[in-house]
């Protein structure tokens, strides 16, 4: 071994009380997790009360439990229709637990304290850090506000843009109108994809005055707040945006462009899909369709009645999901990327992997590296299980599995005949690809290490 420091192990200084090491649940990781445990419990209790449903007696557990989850892992997977099965009532709940979820249990708390106290505490800063992703402790006060003035303007614009298309153009009540408008603002902005139609938005598959916002609405949340904010500030100077922003703009264009072109192609002859609508309905549907799966389970198509090579592509785009420290899910478009351009460094011969003139830390790489390689763990363990024990075919199962873990809520209509254990098992894939794989391990780490050694290397073969 070629040692770095002392390796030999130091006896106690008698006298002297070891130092303990001040982890625990005190780490901003575990806390986070613990904070959407805690919220879903919530959730899932109120849900289950009589007043949270359409008709006699309260939620199943099993069902209030799968609702809770989904909302505030903003996913959008159903196993009740959320137009009927809920009151107003349980709807609102719903709503909440998106706007929360989407907005971050920790980040919420530490607005709220800001506003009361006007003070933000170092471990405060730390909580909604670890939650926002923020690159720095001293940014994270413009971060926590801009979040807040971001959310609330895109809501707010997408909702009355909304509700005045469904009042002056299908005659929709102004109170309903109103909070039609809301509801779908809410979910789609926070990537969520619940909505109050039986048929999702396969009514409005036409309508550019209500599939546009809400595209547009679900495109914002899934850059990321850092993303958005950065533009806001730096829009004139685009040339000053750091690699984090451009790098996630450049992709987030690149798959929009790629997977509307892949949906319209692929299902343009589909008379169960597009091939019902009109060329621009089908240019329109082939957009809302490609814009989805970056995490929000919006749809203006039948999805079960999509090719099998369609799903499988949307699986794909499922896959990567949106930009990180947003309301989007997947592994993300800056995992994607980087180890993409990983393996054009290597194919290269590069000694160094750069992107946008920056060369990327070995550590970058690896964290990429991890990130894809646990989720497409999380992906392939319960593909197996629920295919070895249930009547559907493998895409079927693939895509439901993959809709969960990336938060996406995509559906081809299987959810609510999945069997209990099933239906656990996407419970579980909900909260652990909203926490994110690595956040979700860093939290179950019962302690941290130091290293004051290396090894010697050694270089298997590889391929």
């Amino acid at each position: 071994m070629v040692a770095l420091f002392d390796a030999r192990p130091r006896r106690p200084v008698p006298g002297r009380p070891r130092p303990r090491r001040r982890l625990g649940i005190h780490h901003p990781a575990r806390t986070v997790v613990a904070g959407f445990a805690v919220g879903i419990a919530v959730g899932t209790v109120l849900l289950m009360l009589p007043v949270a449903r359409t008709g006699p007696g309260g939620a199943r557990p099993l069902e209030a439990l799968f609702t809770a989850t989904s909302a505030l892992c903003v996913t959008g997977l159903a196993v009740v229709d959320t137009a009927t099965a809920w009151s107003p009532f349980g709807q609102v709940t719903i709503l909440v637990l998106i706007q929360v979820g989407g907005f971050g249990i920790m980040t919420l708390a530490s607005l709220l304290g800001l506003l009361i106290s006007r003070r933000l505490g170092l471990g405060s800063r730390l909580l909604a850090a670890t939650e926002t992703k923020s690159q720095g402790l001293g940014d994270v006060r413009t971060v926590l506000l801009g979040v807040a003035r971001v959310s609330l303007a895109v809501e707010a614009v997408t909702a009355l843009v909304l509700a005045a298309r469904f009042h002056t153009a299908y005659d929709v009540p102004v109170a309903r109108s109103l909070w039609l408008g809301v509801f779908h603002a809410v979910s789609a902005f926070n990537n969520a994809g619940f909505a109050l139609f039986s048929d999702n938005l396969v009514g409005f598959a036409t309508d550019p005055w209500v599939c546009l916002p809400i595209a547009a609405a679900v495109i914002l949340g899934g850059l990321g707040f850092p993303v958005i904010l950065e533009v806001l500030r730096q829009h004139r100077r685009p040339a000053r945006w750091s690699v984090h922003t451009r790098l996630t703009l450049v992709m987030t264009g690149l798959l929009l462009v790629g997977g509307t072109l892949f949906m319209t192609v692929a299902e343009w002859g589909n008379p169960r899909t597009l091939g019902a609508l009109d060329p621009a309905g089908r240019v329109l549907a082939g957009f809302f369709q490609a814009v989805m799966p970056r995490t929000a389970g919006f749809n203006s198509v039948d999805v079960g009645a999509m090719n099998t090579g369609t799903l499988l592509g949307t699986d794909v785009l499922m896959f990567i999901g949106g930009g990180s420290a947003g309301t989007a899910g997947g592994i993300k478009v800056g995992t994607f990327a980087v180890l993409l351009v990983a393996i054009v460094a290597e194919l290269r011969g590069d000694p160094d992997v750069t992107l946008f003139d920056r060369r990327l830390s070995p550590q970058t790489i690896r964290q990429a590296l991890a990130v894809a390689l646990l989720s497409v763990a999380a992906v392939v363990g319960p593909t197996v299980a629920i295919a070895m024990t249930s009547p559907y075919t493998l895409d079927q199962i693939l895509y439901e599995v993959i809709s969960a873990f990336a938060t996406v809520g995509l559906s081809t209509g299987i959810t609510a005949d999945l069997a209990p254990g099933h239906q656990l098992i996407l419970v579980g894939l909900m909260f652990a690809g909203r926490l994110g794989p690595v956040t979700l391990a860093s939290a179950l780490v019962l302690r941290e290490r130091g290293r004051l050694f290396r090894r010697p290397e050694g270089r298997p073969l590889v391929g």
